[in-house]
């Protein structure tokens, strides 16, 4: 057959294969378009959250979220950086870290401390700010004016316990002059077991259970039944805020559904956080201290939600103890775009 003649017979069949390409392309018959958990657009994107302090079952709805692949499913690459960190905000303003876990009155005091520092909460995972002063139960302290004259033990001079305290004085109208504050660090179990001071500030979802496995009754004075403090939540710069909505509220959604999905089942939780927390073998213990954070975690039914008046009262009271001079638009430190 001549070079001339093949190429003649060639032609209708490059045609018809054209062509069939063609209607499969218009039909969509390509398999992998029709996969419902196939993704299309860019790729995986990496991100990681600052949580601080060490890998704790309070970080469940994190764990939950990224051993279901919600992260994943969103889009995201997770990774969890721990450690005690003095300046999380900061560390994440310098380039550290895409989100960080942190409190709304660290928040306010490093916007206040530096105004270059352009960061914004979106989400308030702690809906209560989760700090009590703790007494034995037959303590002559039962209001928080009889603090007045009395030893309390913290674990020193800076975090959240201590502004916790200094919330209680204020609600009380009396000054750390009236009282007489022991630093004792992080030892706040035994000291009230020892008697070595009169109360201690502690977590309502730690210290105070402790004490009870000890057979040592207790009350509490919880700073959120006082003093609403804008507690733990998502950080983000505004610069992610602004650039990447779309990613800020994917990260956010994804937690809050391992978040609601802990409240439904704390034992499944328990399982997921021994893969997250190293020498985790109390699982009773930490089943125990788990279910104590979900009314935190809860609040008043909204989990995540960023409350206006609980920001006031935060700014509110660092004004009042010149912690922060007065914030002009408060509304540029919190939003709930991502949560709503």
């Amino acid at each position: 057959m001549s070079t001339r003649h093949r190429a003649s017979t060639m032609l209708p069949i490059l045609s018809c294969l054209l062509l069939l390409t063609f209607l499969l392309a218009a039909c969509g018959g390509a398999p992998a378009a029709t996969q419902g958990n196939t993704k299309s657009g860019p790729s995986v994107k990496d991100v990681s959250i600052g949580l601080g302090y060490i890998p704790d079952v309070q970080f469940a709805p994190f764990y939950m979220a990224k051993s279901k692949g919600y992260y994943n499913a969103a889009g995201l690459n997770v990774t969890f950086h721990h450690g005690v960190v003095p300046d999380l905000i900061g560390s994440m303003v310098a380039g550290k870290n895409d989100f960080v876990f942190a409190g709304g009155d660290e928040l306010l005091q490093a916007r206040d401390k530096n105004k270059s520092v352009k960061a914004i909460d979106v989400a308030t995972i702690f809906q209560k700010y989760a700090v009590s002063l703790i007494v034995p139960a037959d303590s002559p302290i039962k209001t928080l004016a009889d603090m007045k004259g009395h030893t309390i033990g913290v674990p020193g001079p800076f975090g959240s316990t201590y502004t916790g305290l200094l919330a209680l004085l204020y609600k009380a109208h009396l000054s750390l002059a009236d009282v007489k504050v022991q630093s004792i660090g992080f030892t706040q179990v035994a000291a009230l077991l020892g008697h070595k001071v009169d109360a201690v500030m502690g977590y309502s979802n730690n210290e105070p259970l402790q004490l009870r496995r000890h057979n040592f009754n207790v009350r509490t004075f919880d700073v959120s039944d006082y003093v609403p403090l804008v507690s733990n939540g998502i950080i983000t710069t505004e610069e992610t805020y602004h650039s990447q909505p779309q990613m800020v509220r994917a990260f956010v959604q994804a937690t809050l559904k391992g978040l609601k999905d802990v409240v439904a089942d704390p034992d499944k939780a328990i399982e997921v956080c021994k893969t997250y927390v190293p020498g985790m073998t109390d699982t009773t213990q930490a089943l125990e201290v788990l279910k104590a954070t979900i009314p935190i975690w809860q609040g008043n039914g909204r989990p995540g939600y960023n409350d206006s008046a609980a920001w006031q009262s935060t700014e509110q009271f660092l004004v009042a103890q010149k912690m922060i001079a007065p914030v002009s638009d408060l509304t540029q430190a919190y939003t709930n775009q991502a949560v709503e």
